[in-house]
């Protein structure tokens, strides 16, 4: 279950990475520093040293990334999350 997890929220971050490199302009609604924060807090998670990391706060990080970009929530329904990641 957690490997699914795990691939799921790769893919998540993979869209995230094509849209941002596809040389299209993303509209002025996406503030980037926001994305990219919650990204790399999602990468800091899972390169603890000690092996330890929360899927849950990863998938939440990832899913407030995605959502800033696509403004879909669709894609996260299946996110164990607590609300929405409109933040």
């Amino acid at each position: 279950m957690e490997q699914r997890r795990l691939y799921h929220v790769q893919n998540l971050a993979f869209e995230i990475m094509d849209e941002m490199n596809a040389g299209s302009r993303l509209d002025n609604s996406v503030d980037l520093k926001h994305v990219v924060d919650h990204l790399s807090r999602a990468i800091g998670s899972l390169a603890d040293p000690s092996g330890t990391y929360s899927l849950d706060y990863v998938e939440e990080k990832i899913a407030a990334a995605h959502y800033s970009v696509f403004q879909n929530e669709k894609k996260l329904a299946c996110l164990k999350i607590k609300s929405p990641a409109v933040k």
